[in-house]
């Protein structure tokens, strides 16, 4: 692995030049850019408060601060995973003529959707400071938690690489692979606390009795999960929270850092599992026909 690293970073420049590519050709010939990318999330985001607000009654203060701050990381994942997929397949005739580490293909995707994920950060705090202003938070926007954020990138940045490696690979040979994680990247959203908090799982496990609190442990072992939760707790002033039914408004729980940490350690496990899975099966990507 070390001599593969040694030559990933030998042709370093070819990998920045095809990140560049991946951003010029995205966009081209289109008037607002990447402000394209900000259109879904931000929609997205609009309509689940407008349910959830509206009409499930949602009294959250600044919900959707709390959502787009979960959101914008797992369509990060979400599209630097699905969009490796293809990303061999796609350069196959340049990958059986010319010698280069097949690695930069899927790397490229991931750098280009991150730095895409970047940029929609800096559209989030603009979207945070227009919420201050309008409503007000308790306190600004901008804490001391926002220190964090460069580890959460980096923990976030490590477990889609890695995840985008495997795809990616393993999509060569076996073309399902792409529909069978779109299909669980699907089911993910719904099993992230996006829509809704890490608190109504604790509610719904603590409160029901000893024997269901295992659960809220088994669900925030899905590092995705505890990455959307840590995203919220950092970039959003705390505040009270409404878990709904008899609890209603309830006071955040504080982050769970040894939740956190088995995410850390399952992100980069992630990236090296895949990087290995990745290597081992790069020579053979010639013999597909």
């Amino acid at each position: 692995m070390r001599a593969d690293l040694k030559e990933l970073w030998r042709f370093r420049e070819l990998l920045w030049a095809m990140v560049e590519r991946e951003l010029r050709i995205r966009y081209k010939n289109s008037f607002l850019g990447f402000f394209w990318s900000l259109v879904n999330p931000l929609m997205t985001v609009l309509v689940m408060t407008l349910v959830f607000k509206t009409f499930l009654h949602n009294e959250t203060k600044n919900y959707s601060a709390y959502v787009l701050s979960a959101y914008l990381p797992f369509m990060f994942i979400n599209l630097a995973v699905m969009d490796s997929a293809q990303s061999i397949i796609t350069a196959l005739p340049v990958v059986k003529k010319v010698y280069f580490p097949r690695e930069i293909l899927p790397l490229a995707t991931v750098l280009a959707n991150f730095i895409h994920f970047i940029l929609a950060l800096l559209v989030f705090f603009a979207w945070l400071l227009g919420i201050w202003a309008i409503t007000g938070f308790k306190e600004t926007p901008f804490t001391w938690r926002i220190a964090f954020l460069p580890v959460l990138l980096v923990v976030t940045l490590g477990l889609s690489t890695g995840g985008a490696l495997i795809i990616s690979a393993l999509n060569v040979f076996y073309e399902d692979v792409k529909y069978v994680v779109g299909v669980m990247l699907y089911l993910a959203f719904f099993l992230t606390p996006i829509m809704y908090f890490s608190e109504n799982v604790w509610i719904s496990t603590h409160k029901q009795g000893a024997h269901t609190e295992w659960l809220y442990t088994l669900y925030h072992l899905n590092p995705v999960a505890t990455l959307a939760t840590t995203y919220k707790k950092t970039l959003v002033p705390p505040g009270d929270i409404d878990v709904g039914g008899k609890f209603g408004m309830i006071h955040p729980i504080h982050q769970d850092w040894t939740l956190f940490g088995a995410a850390v350690l399952v992100s980069f496990g992630v990236l090296l599992f895949g990087y290995w899975l990745f290597n081992r099966m790069k020579w053979r990507f010639v013999e597909r026909p």
